[in-house]
């Protein structure tokens, strides 16, 4: 079970001080957060994709190449990485490259994005959304497995005998995920490929989310890469945290009422009562966080916004620390009742045993078998 965090990017007003930071400095705090991610023992730092203010975020790779510098095994991914308007070459040529500098330290989850205008400034039509998902994607799949690609598709043009450098490290791709709140497709997308689907949960109620999470699941089944429940699930989820309850709730109050996303709507109370927004003392994140294992069943990635809403970079860097003094507890409650076959969030290196295991296995189904239209074998003696 991997825990993390994971930022939209954003650059918001502080409601209590009326401070906005810059852009320059947004940029510094988030390395400076992930940095710490790492010291409070956390797995995973992600980062979003967008083109427009108030985020500043329009080149993950960058952000997550100069991260990857500076630390030792935190696991870099995004959320998300924009499927639809980016080229699946330049994702596949970015990727790889970023994995090559990281040392495999690199996974990435694929989105359509939630902003209307990205469409026409990178040329495609929103109404395509789904259909631009779904193609992207087939080609940087083959893209990042095939040496050699030859491919038509209806969004962009033709390729002939195009080979993405570098190579992916080892041979082995990124891991995926597909990320999605509301989308039945990209469940499906996510299963066909077995790859994996994460779903950001921090608007929707539970039920929501154990709706969606259920269709993956019984569709990767149907394709054939396992049980149900061996497919690989991630959720977003979101806490302001004090050793006060009460404290927590005046604290987090006034950013929560002028949060661009959900200010001047339901009151916290209401908020917190109908999603998985945790605002209290660290035991009630902890008990509620480990109770989204009875809603969706064990999964793999959990990953927490904690850098939103114009909370300073100081009340975020708190807020990994108490996160820091309660995960032993919460990969304990993950753990607690957990079968031994349940797989763990793949990693370049499991990724790379796993391929291992598999060409040995073929290796060995294979060897000494005839043609039957020849009788050779393909066996090589010594």
């Amino acid at each position: 079970m991997q825990f993390g965090i994971f930022s939209v990017s954003d650059i918001t007003t502080d409601p209590t001080t009326g401070a906005t930071p810059s852009e320059g400095q947004r940029i510094k705090d988030i390395v400076t957060i992930a940095k710490h991610a790492e010291g409070v023992g956390l797995d995973v730092f992600a980062i979003g994709e967008h083109h427009n203010p108030p985020f500043f975020s329009s080149s993950p790779t960058t952000t997550l190449a100069y991260i990857a510098a500076q630390t030792e095994r935190l696991q870099l991914s995004t959320a998300t990485t924009l499927i639809t308007t980016n080229d699946p070459v330049k994702i596949a040529e970015d990727f790889a490259m970023l994995q090559h500098l990281a040392g495999g330290r690199v996974d990435l989850m694929m989105g359509r994005g939630n902003t209307g205008p990205v469409y026409p400034w990178f040329g495609k039509d929103i109404r395509q959304g789904i259909n631009l998902a779904l193609e992207n994607y087939n080609l940087l799949h083959r893209l990042w497995r095939e040496d050699v690609v030859d491919w038509t598709g209806k969004f962009r043009t033709p390729l002939q005998g195009f080979t993405s450098t570098p190579r992916p490290l080892d041979d082995v791709p990124p891991f995926v995920w597909h990320g999605s709140i509301r989308s039945p497709e990209i469940a499906e997308q996510a299963a066909y490929y077995g790859d994996g689907f994460f779903h950001n949960n921090i608007f929707w109620t539970m039920d929501h989310t154990q709706q969606m999470v259920n269709l993956y699941r019984q569709r990767y089944e149907h394709y054939g890469h396992g049980t149900a429940e061996h497919a690989i699930v991630g959720l977003g989820g979101q806490f302001f945290m004090r050793k006060n309850s009460q404290d927590a709730v005046r604290e987090f109050r006034p950013y929560f009422d002028n949060a661009p996303v959900y200010g001047h709507g339901p009151s916290l109370e209401e908020f917190t009562s109908m999603t998985p927004l945790t605002v209290g003392s660290p035991q009630q994140v902890l008990e509620r966080t480990v109770d989204f294992k009875n809603h969706v069943g064990h999964y793999q990635r959990q990953l927490f916004l904690i850098d939103h809403a114009g909370l300073p970079t100081k009340t975020v860097l708190e807020q990994l620390d108490l996160l820091g003094e309660i995960l032993p507890a919460m990969k304990a409650g993950f753990a607690e009742g957990r079968p031994a076959d349940i797989p763990e969030a793949p990693t370049h290196a499991s990724l790379v045993a796993q391929g291992a295991e598999v060409a040995e296995a073929a290796q060995q189904r294979f060897a000494g078998a005839q043609d039957v239209w020849t009788g050779t074998s393909d066996r090589t003696e010594a």
